[in-house]
Parts: structure tokens; C-alpha cells; sequence
């Protein structure tokens, strides 16, 4: 079964809770004067995302990224790129496009954060490529990497010397549910400008935290393939985010994933409408073929 997949989703609750008080200080010392908003989705492939392409379509990315201003880059996980992927990629998307590469498997999982300096570092110098194309990466820890190796988390986040932010989804369910844990990891992400990955899944609520650690909100919203509910929580994410954006959100990047992907573009562009809508942006509305 995927992450978070349920075989009763109907029956989930998606009500998003209340923010975490600690969202409310954090937004408000931003000061920001305005709201960068980047929404994509988790692929750019053609098989997964049925209904998307035009017929005889055959650069997938050069498509995707005229309707799209950004990709969360999930291939990056898998292993690592050489610089010629990276800058044909660069060249292949047009301005203003940005990718969120997640960081190896070999640094989260593997090593789970222990002598990974080199490997950061040759992850970090091939996406590098991207130059200012390069948005967030981030680094997404196993289910049971739990709280007894907070002192590898403590040096992986002293060791991140880069000018590149870095978000970072912990989803083992004691980083949150226990107030000394939490404490001690929000204060070190505070205090390093990292951004912690909220994760909005029918079969792990307990990752809805809505504890932001930087005025930069990185959600990763998976669909269940549930027509009836689906909707129903974007638009409860487009007036939290409207709350945000009022309190001084600084930068959304909100990226929809599907069980099934098909309905990944369709529902983004949804999102994307009713969002300006509500907050009076001008974001691209992508073309579906279902829509």
C-alpha cells in the first residue's frame, strides 16, 4: 500500500486542524510584502498523467512546464543525476519554472543522516544546475526514523552550509505527538530557516501539525481518489492559505499527488482557480483534457 493510502477514504475526517500557535509568531515576524505561490505536481510523466497531454506530445516536460509553474522533483530520490540531466532540464523549462528535488535515498534512508556529508554535498553541486531554476529541496525521512536519532537530525541541519533553503518531512508520529520532542526540533529548525513539510494524507492525520517553521509553507496534498471529498479539501486549503497570506505568508509551494495521478492536473487546476479567486492572484490556470 502507498503512503497514507486508506481503502475507505470516505470515512476519513480532512478537516485540516488549527494552526499551531507557534504558525501565528512566525508568520507574523516575516513582514512580507507579497505571496509567492508555486503549485505543481509530483510528475511530469505522460503514463501517469493520462488526460493531460495533447496528442503527439513527446517532450512531457517542455508541455508540463507551459502549464505548470513548478515540479516536485520525486526522481532525485531514486539516485543521482549527472549535471547534463540537470542542465538539460534548465534548458528545457521556460523562466520563472522552478523544480524541488528531494534529496537521495541514500542520505534519508539508507544512512539515515549518518556520514552523508559527501553525498549531500554531490547531490547538492549536480542540482546546483538548475541555477536559478533550483527551488526547495528537501529531505523526507523514513517512517521510522524516530526521535533517539535527534543528534544526527542536529548535524545534518549544522552541516547545511548552502545558500539553497531546505524543507525537511519527518513522519514518524513522535516528532509531534510529544511536547518535548517537538519543542526541541521546531527550535532548531526555527533557528536554521529550515521548513518542516506538512503532509495532508487520509491515512496519517497525525502529520497535519499546521506548526509552520518559516514564513515558507511546503504541503505535499495526496488525493484519494475520491471525487466527492477531493474538492471539498482544496477548498478548505485555499481559505487556510488565504488566513496565511493575511498573517504574512511569504511563499506557498503546494504540490498535489494522487494515488492514481490521472486527476493530479485537473485537481491542481482547480486549486489554482479557486485560489485566485479568493486571494486575487493571476496564476496560470493549466489546460486538462478533462476540463
Amino acid at each position: 500500500m502507498k503512503f497514507g493510502q486508506v481503502p475507505n477514504p470516505e470515512e476519513i475526517d480532512f478537516t485540516i486542524p488549527a494552526d499551531h500557535p507557534d504558525t501565528k509568531h512566525v508568520l507574523e515576524r516575516s513582514k512580507a510584502k507579497g505571496l509567492d505561490i508555486q503549485i505543481g505536481c509530483a510528475k511530469w510523466n505522460k503514463t501517469d498523467l493520462k488526460g493531460f497531454y495533447p496528442k503527439g506530445v513527446k517532450d512531457e516536460l517542455g508541455y508540463y512546464s507551459t502549464q505548470f509553474n513548478c515540479i516536485e522533483l520525486n526522481a532525485t530520490f531514486y539516485r543521482l543525476f549527472p549535471p547534463s540531466t540537470f542542465e538539460k532540464w534548465y534548458a528545457t523549462t521556460p523562466e520563472n519554472f522552478k523544480f524541488f528535488p528531494k534529496l537521495e535515498q541514500t542520505i534519508s534512508h539508507f544512512r539515515r543522516l549518518k556520514d552523508v556529508e559527501q553525498v549531500v554535498e554531490n547531490n547538492v553541486t549536480n542540482m546546483s544546475h538548475l541555477k536559478e531554476k533550483l527551488g526547495m529541496p528537501f529531505l523526507q525521512m523514513h517512517n521510522n526514523f524516530g526521535p533517539k536519532d535527534c543528534d544526527r537530525v542536529r548535524t545534518f541541519i549544522d552541516n547545511w552550509q548552502y545558500d539553497i533553503p531546505l524543507a525537511v518531512e519527518f513522519r514518524q508520529t513522535d516528532w509531534y505527538n510529544d511536547p518535548a520532542v517537538s519543542t526541541e526540533l521546531y527550535d532548531l529548525l526555527k533557528k536554521n530557516n529550515v521548513t518542516n513539510v506538512l503532509v495532508d494524507t487520509a491515512g496519517r492525520r497525525d502529520l497535519m501539525h499546521m506548526r509552520l517553521t518559516t514564513p515558507d509553507a511546503f504541503v505535499r496534498w495526496v488525493g484519494a481518489n475520491e471525487p466527492s471529498s477531493d474538492r471539498k479539501r482544496l477548498d478548505e486549503w485555499v481559505e487556510r492559505v488565504a488566513d496565511w497570506k493575511a498573517q504574512g505568508l511569504k511563499q506557498l509551494n503546494f504540490f498535489v499527488h494522487q494515488n492514481v495521478e490521472k486527476e493530479s492536473p485537473l485537481l491542481s487546476a482547480y486549486f489554482i482557480e479557486k485560489l485566485n479567486k479568493k486571494i486575487g492572484t493571476d496564476l496560470q490556470i493549466p489546460k486538462t483534457l478533462d476540463g
